[in-house]
């Protein structure tokens, strides 16, 4: 195992921070997993802590297969930003912004450097757009904010890696996965094996959060050069592990346990796995996925529990206003998985309060919530 150490830019005089990466074996693939760059949502931590141990083991048996770069702690910004026994990791204090979005357009760094040296060959057309990311990221001026280096940091560790994984959860969920549609077939085993209630897919869902990033980089690139032969080579996705609280030691070793086996069968970890079990959910359009609202103030009480397979009209939640008794019944308005639900009980304006993952497209334009 090699640690790697880098220091943030723009560090207060007299401390510091750090982003530490961790690499595991050696050999031409390579996966990348992540964990908490929200940084208040801590069960992909609490299961990067059984990677770690566990990639250790497999390091020293011999059995891995290819690089597998693991970063626990993807957000050391934000896991210190307390305010009187409030973690705040979503978005950074200083600017506002949320930390998972406004990467960089690996696409639109790239694609000049890349004008009349790609061609036929698959291989040599990966390695040169591999090679022009990392260049192009290196180039870039100084970073303007502690924020935008982390960032970089996070792209340049990730962008030459066959495999993204960005381990993170929601308030109160099931196991979800977001990917692009043309690699939702190559995650079919991972959700399959984390026992996942929802996969969904959009092309763009806005805001270049960083698995979209690592993705949608080849896929742009692929549109842009279409007489080239460049493969979609960097294949990622947000794996949600379930709710806030489930950091439990049994079910980390089982998400542990479960990625390890997908990397295995991705050719990364060598042995006998267990197969993977048929899928659990359908992959639906995230453009299908229903944010539900309350119509006025009041205390919330949720009619489902998350997992739930619910009908158009099937009750979602009621709201009380404690002091008038005005009282609603929110329904579903499409067919799905209830694979969300908030955790503040207070239901307030424009603050969805569940999520229902179904078929039919009913939203559009951007689809990611800050």
């Amino acid at each position: 195992m090699q640690r790697i150490d880098h220091l943030l830019p723009w560090g207060i005089p007299g401390t510091r921070r750090e982003l530490t990466v961790f690499r595991f074996g050696s050999g031409e693939r390579k996966a990348y997993i992540q964990a908490s760059l929200h940084a208040d949502e801590l069960p992909g931590m609490r299961v990067a802590v059984e990677l770690k141990r566990r990639l250790a083991e497999l390091e020293a048996e011999g059995r891995l297969a290819g690089v597998i770069e693991l970063v626990p702690v993807a957000n050391p910004i934000g896991l210190g930003q307390m305010l009187q026994a409030n973690h705040l990791g979503r978005f950074e204090l200083a600017s506002g912004k949320n930390f998972n979005r406004g990467f960089a357009d690996l696409a639109e760094l790239v694609a000049p450097m890349l004008e009349g040296r790609l061609g036929s060959d698959v291989a040599a057309n990966v390695r040169s757009i591999r090679n022009a990311m990392q260049v192009a990221l290196d180039g870039l001026a100084p970073a303007a904010s502690e924020l935008q280096g982390l960032q970089r940091l996070l792209l340049r560790h990730a962008c030459d890696a066959d495999l993204v994984l960005d381990l993170h959860c929601d308030f109160d969920a099931v196991v979800h996965l977001y990917m692009i549609p043309q690699q939702a077939e190559a995650f079919r085993p991972l959700a399959a094996r984390l026992g996942a209630g929802a996969m969904l897919v959009a092309e763009d869902s806005g805001g270049s959060s960083f698995d979209e990033a690592c993705s949608m980089a080849w896929l742009r690139l692929q549109r842009r050069f279409p007489d080239c032969a460049v493969p979609l080579a960097g294949v990622a996705a947000t794996v949600e592990l379930g709710g806030m609280a489930d950091t439990g030691r049994e079910r980390a070793e089982a998400s542990c346990e479960a990625i390890l086996a997908f990397l295995a069968g991705q050719g990364l970890i060598s042995g006998d796995w267990p197969p993977a079990p048929a899928p659990g959910c359908e992959v639906t359009p995230f453009e299908g996925a229903e944010y539900a609202c309350a119509p006025h103030a009041g205390v919330v009480s949720f009619l489902q529990p998350v997992g739930a397979l619910v009908e158009a009209g099937d009750p979602l939640f009621e709201v009380i206003d404690p002091l008038s008794d005005r009282h609603s019944v929110v329904r579903a308005s499409t067919r799905g998985v209830l694979y969300v639900r908030e955790r503040l009980r207070f239901a307030q304006p424009g603050l969805w309060l569940a999520k229902v993952a179904g078929h039919v497209p009913i939203r559009q334009g951007r689809l990611l919530s800050d």
